[in-house]
């Protein structure tokens, strides 16, 4: 090969290369008109080639090392570039399209929030006038902790916070996972899920109410229970949306409605994660 020959062909390419780079990275993407766009990913190609020829060829370390540094530079603005892209598509959904899916879905969170208020009312009522309710949903050593010593069981976490934020983020996961799965049953795990929570969160409020250990007991969950809970309610409406396409698939067919609906639900899901992992590590 004749490398001045070849150099002096090639040139002109690394030369135009440079130059959309250099746009490119002075004034962003929207700078570039939709051809030098097609160009400037056909050059950084062709400039790659000319780069493994360089080696293998030993046309000079100079001439090599500005094809590294060219193709460097075109590598990070293209495949880099498209992480921005990436990373600014989260964002818009977080900002956009998550609130819109939760205004969508409103009907199926507000009837997994109003079975969990449900449940808690009903189970704080009947845990005030009638003493063997308790036992029934609260084990008998969280019983014995709040009634005889006066304690909360969550001054057990203090020293171990690590290990206390990541069990309380699995077990707000699965909460969450197994209410959104139980769309699958027509709605009946999710249903479950909805009124054993709020069973239990009712009774537990009565059993600290009676034995004077209201406030440190609700200053605990307020924090957490900010993010938690609205999780929880919306999984149980990406669970009830689920439902929806089993038992109503309305004028679609069954797995049709599956797919819109179950996006849906994805959308939600999308949402709850995030709020799940700060709430645990809160």
């Amino acid at each position: 090969m004749n490398i001045q020959r070849w150099i002096g062909r090639r040139q002109p390419s690394w030369k135009e290369l440079d130059e959309l780079l250099k746009k490119l990275e002075k004034k962003g993407l929207k700078s570039l008109r939709a051809n030098e766009i097609r160009q400037l990913a056909s050059l950084y190609r062709s400039v790659s080639a000319d780069l493994a020829r360089a080696k293998t060829n030993q046309v000079g370390e100079l001439v090599v090392r500005d094809l590294q540094t060219l193709t460097t530079r075109g590598y990070a603005q293209i495949y880099q570039g498209s992480r921005r892209q990436e990373w600014q598509a989260v964002l818009e959904f977080y900002r956009w399209g998550f609130p819109a899916a939760v205004q969508q879905a409103w009907g199926y969170i507000a009837l997994a929030t109003a079975l969990f208020v449900f449940a808690g009312l009903v189970s704080w009522w009947l845990a005030w006038h009638d003493p063997r309710f308790i036992p029934m949903l609260v084990p008998e050593d969280m019983i014995h902790m709040v009634r005889d010593r006066g304690e909360l069981w969550m001054g057990s976490i203090v020293g171990v916070e690590p290990l206390a934020s990541s069990g309380i983020m699995v077990n707000n996961i699965k909460v969450s996972l197994g209410a959104i799965a139980g769309g699958m049953t027509a709605g009946l795990l999710t249903t479950y899920i909805m009124l054993f929570n709020g069973l239990l969160i009712g009774t537990i409020g009565t059993l600290v109410g009676q034995n004077n250990l209201a406030f440190p007991f609700w200053a605990f969950v307020f924090p957490h229970g900010s993010l938690e809970l609205p999780a929880i309610f919306l999984a149980g409406g990406a669970g009830f949306l689920l439902s929806r396409a089993l038992l109503f698939p309305g004028n679609y067919r069954r797995g049709d409605a599956l797919k819109l609906y179950g996006l849906q639900a994805a959308h939600l899901v999308f949402g709850i994660v995030p709020m799940l992992v700060i709430a645990g590590i809160h």
